[in-house]
Formats: C-alpha cells, structure tokens, sequence
C-alpha cells in the first residue's frame, strides 16, 4: 500500500489556506485548512480491538502518518478517538459520531449489498451499522466509510431526503485527494506538491 506523503499533504493545506484566508469555501470556516497531529500506532489498535474491526488501510495509514482531522471534505474530517474539542455546542454530527462508537456498532455487517438512491424510507441509522462516519457535509448529509464485507474501504454519501446512500469513491485516498485537488482548490500550477499528483 502506498503511504502518504504528510509534509505534500500540509504543503497544499497551506495552499488552500492563503488562496481562502477569509474561509469562504465550503466547511473551511470549521476545519480552517488545519490537521491535528497523527495518532499514535497504539492508539489506533486500542480503538480497533475496543470496536472488534480492522480500519481499511488508506484511512488508518492517514490518521497514523498525516493526521486525525479536521482539514478535509465537508466540514472536515471528524477525529477517530476522541469527540471533536467543539463538541458539546449542540452540533448534529457530533451525537453522529458517538452513535458510530455504541457497542457492536462498527463491527456490525454493513447492511447493503448496492446503492440505495433517491429518498430513504429507512431510518438512516439502520443503513450505517458497519460503516465509519468521516464527515459531515451539512443539511444531514455524511460521508461514511464501508468498515466490512465486500464494499470494505469504500466511501459513501447518505443523504436520506435526496441522494440515498450511494457510493461517492473506491477508497479513502481518492476521496481526500480529489477533495485537496478539486478546482476552487486547484493550483494548476508547477509548485503544486508532487506527492499529490
């Protein structure tokens, strides 16, 4: 598995930063371009053996080499461990994250076998056993990563009210790299990073 290049990854960070310093783009005013520091190897097994799962390995070696949040999609990425350090100011996805980590919740099957699109007549928190939400795209809408079965890795949306629960990319890199990549971010220029290429 290829790993990441953290200094790249902070490097187009910084980018994005200076090209949006009053954070106007989507969710930045929340992440603010900014990664908190890697998690310990340790930490990430202790959180895996509590929950009885095994993260896909383009995320976990994100949070081990690069960083556990926030700077990412959405409203940036939500910590794997610990509740964010706004928590508590009556935010949706904040009692979004503790659901995820209710006993048996993550290792739980993911209930689907293919997208689900359109209006969801289901209770939303029926669908998401298995999965990890990784951020919060406003409006209800989350993006959540396939933790088992033959969809493991994969990046899903869930927007009960419209967009049903559909595939959004085959993996975690891809996701956040094409989030770093997208055009409102793009530098199109010779300094761009070469680690995100």
């Amino acid at each position: 598995m290829q790993s990441w290049d953290d200094g790249a990854v902070r490097a187009r960070l910084r980018q994005m930063a200076a090209r949006d310093p009053q954070w106007a783009c989507f969710g930045a005013d929340t992440h603010r371009y900014e990664l908190a520091p890697a998690l310990p190897q340790a930490e990430i097994r202790a959180f895996e053996e509590v929950h009885g799962i095994e993260l896909p390995p383009q995320y976990r070696s994100f949070v081990a080499e690069v960083g556990n949040g926030p700077a990412g999609p959405g409203h940036g990425l939500m910590p794997l461990t610990v509740p964010r350090p706004e928590a508590g100011e009556e935010w949706a996805v904040d009692g979004e994250w503790e659901d995820d980590r209710l006993p048996g919740r993550l290792a739980a099957p993911f209930p689907l076998t293919g997208p689900l699109p359109g209006r969801i007549g289901t209770p939303a928190d029926e669908l998401t056993w298995g999965t990890l939400m990784l951020a919060d795209e406003g409006c209800g809408i989350y993006s959540r990563l396939i933790l088992n079965g033959p969809r493991a890795g994969e990046v899903w949306r869930i927007d009960p009210d419209w967009g049903g629960f559909v595939p959004v990319s085959p993996g975690f890199r891809l996701w956040y790299t094409e989030w770093l990549q997208r055009p409102e971010h793009a530098s199109h220029r010779p300094d761009e990073p070469a680690g995100l290429r």
